[in-house]
């Protein structure tokens, strides 16, 4: 009982904190994030009564299988982004700036941090500061993604966003794998190839293998069924399918064989897109079903952010060390590479910006650093602290930039007039 009711105040608190925010001129992602706070452990959940609030961060794990699913939905839907017809415009863009700007950010944090070791060696250590350039690389493609269909922006910074956010879990990936590799291999003085470069390679390749195979099925399944909303049920119960295959890891030798599902999932959607005719229907009604779930995500996610990271002083002058240096690594490896591949003035401007959002993906390194002991703590610190700081103000700067560079309307006059006369019909309606 306690947990349906805890997901129901989740959903219901963030509903209405869109409200508030919406006078505020502010994304719903962040209301969702401030609303997951709230009932969160430190707020309403620490008065400790049952359902009304996450009383601890067991009580917010214990819905983590919602944030699974949704993260699941959430690379499908990127898949459609990898459409043929537009990767033959901008794939060779996405992928020159996905590469760039996540190394200019690996780069930049890594000598940031590591000049930061020489300042305050009791506070930092190398392999701490060369994993934190790992993590950085990482960019959180759900708060871009929500950004994107509140506002419906539509335009060339858009189209090009979308698969370099994707692309940039798959560096991210290889980059944190051989930086780690590196760190341990200062540790413990010991050169480790396999887990250097053996795993992340067969991680990718076994992901993106996982996630063709899938569409292919799909696709094949899809003709079985002549009504929509039996494909569109056959769609949905094939994410949940791939995303829990995707959880599967396992060992031959000594090679370990794991899946990204966040790989896979989007693997899944840019074939299924690609191949099946009914495709673009089938999103779209995917897309308007998993609503509620991007919302629950999101107020989850905010009631795991640690608020506990402030009381510790070391940690918050590295953490915003981490933060401006991510975000400088950020802007100006993609605007430098967006210039070097001849996009317009306005991606090269804005485009950095959209790049800030960071999370899910970040977390999950953050997690596999912690191998390393004790020095793992820091890690693990440094990156909450981070994402607490951008959820909360990355969706906000990415609507910026998507406005400022014109890809987000400001709603016309003459919809504001369709919205206000169907709501006078319907009061007149009622009060009849």
């Amino acid at each position: 009982m306690n947990i349906l009711l805890s997901v129901s105040v989740a959903l219901l608190a963030g509903l209405l904190m869109t409200r508030l925010f919406k006078h505020l001129k502010l994304p719903s992602v962040t209301a969702y994030l401030v609303a997951g706070v709230l009932i969160g452990p430190y707020c309403i959940g620490a008065l400790g009564i049952g359902g009304l609030g996450f009383e601890s961060h067991s009580s917010v794990e214990a819905l983590s299988l919602i944030s699974e699913v949704a993260l699941g939905f959430i690379a499908f839907s990127i898949g459609n982004e990898f459409r043929l017809d537009d990767l033959k415009k901008t794939g060779k863009q996405a992928l020159v700036i996905g590469i760039l700007q996540a190394l200019g950010a690996l780069l930049v944090v890594d000598v940031a941090l590591i000049g930061m070791h020489f300042v305050m060696p009791d506070k930092i250590s190398i392999p701490q500061a060369i994993t934190l350039g790992a993590i950085a690389t990482a960019t959180a493609p759900a708060a871009t993604l929500m950004v994107v269909r509140q506002y419906k922006a539509k335009g060339p910074l858009t189209k090009l966003l979308l698969p370099i956010v994707a692309l940039d879990d798959a560096v991210g990936l290889v980059a944190f794998a051989v930086s780690f590799g590196i760190v341990k291999t200062l540790i413990s003085g010991e050169i480790d190839v396999i887990s250097i470069i053996v795993n992340p390679l067969v991680e990718i390749i076994c992901s993106l293998v996982l996630g063709a195979i899938m569409g292919f099925v799909l696709t094949h399944l899809e003709k079985l069924f002549n009504s929509n909303t039996n494909r569109l049920n056959l769609t949905i119960a094939f994410v949940f399918l791939t995303a829990s295959i995707s959880m599967i890891d396992f060992h031959i030798g000594v090679v370990h064989i794991q899946f990204s599902s966040l790989l896979v999932c989007m693997m899944l959607g840019t074939v299924f897109c690609n191949i099946c005719p009914l495709s673009h229907d089938l999103m779209a009604a995917s897309d308007k079903w998993t609503s509620p779930l991007f919302a629950l995500f999101f107020v989850i996610s905010g009631a795991e952010l640690e608020l506990s990271v402030f009381t510790d002083v070391a940690i918050v002058i590295i953490g915003v060390v981490y933060i401006a240096f991510r975000c400088i690594g950020k802007y100006y490896g993609a605007s430098f590479s967006a210039r070097a591949v001849k996009c317009s003035p306005e991606i090269c401007k804005y485009l950095g910006v959209t790049l800030f959002p960071q999370a899910g993906v970040a977390l999950g390194m953050c997690a596999t650093a912690m191998q390393i002991g004790a020095e793992g703590s820091l890690i693990r610190n440094i990156t909450l602290f981070a994402v607490l700081v951008y959820e909360l103000f990355g969706p906000v700067f990415t609507r910026m930039a998507l406005t400022a560079a014109g890809e987000i309307k400001p709603i016309s006059d003459e919809v504001k007039m369709r919205r206000q006369t169907k709501l006078d019909a319907a009061k007149n309606k009622d009060s009849e």
